[in-house]
């Protein structure tokens, strides 16, 4: 399972034309869920981006988490972060999970974000749909977590 995460000022995810979530500062996580991704997968990954540190302590050290900063966290799933780009010049896709075991496993993300931090502090995208994502990239830091094989 792969995260990319983007600590942000702001962040919104539109479907249709029409906002369904946003943030103010927090990070903005991109979800790839993979073929052999399971459930400890998705608590794994959860624990280690709610515990890791890119926001600033009082010495402007990256030091802090998203928690402690008092952040939120967007969580927009993204399959294309499963693709496999290492050969020619168009993605392939035989690494990402089946789509109703990766919103399964998104889902069980979600779940475990909103029990490890808080419900209001957490928001999401829309599985499976064309969403378009706005965001304030805060330094910018971005990070790629993965966990599992």
């Amino acid at each position: 399972m792969k995260g990319l995460i983007q600590r942000v000022s702001q962040a919104s995810v539109k479907v249709d034309g029409r906002q369904i979530a946003s943030i103010g500062p927090g990070l903005l996580l991109l979800l790839g869920v993979e073929r052999n991704d399971t459930s400890n997968e998705a608590r794994d990954l959860c624990q280690k981006i709610l515990s890791y540190r890119v926001f600033s302590d009082e010495r402007g050290r990256m030091n802090v988490n998203v928690q402690d900063a008092g952040g939120s966290l967007l969580v927009v799933p993204q399959f294309t972060l499963a693709a496999d780009t290492a050969s020619g010049t168009r993605p392939g896709f035989s690494r990402a999970a089946a789509p109703e075991i990766a919103e399964k496993l998104y889902q069980e993300f979600l779940v475990a974000a909103r029990e490890q931090w808080s419900e209001e502090f957490v928001a999401e995208g829309a599985f499976g749909a064309d969403m378009e994502v706005s965001l304030v990239n805060d330094g910018p830091v971005t990070f790629m977590l993965e966990v599992g094989a």
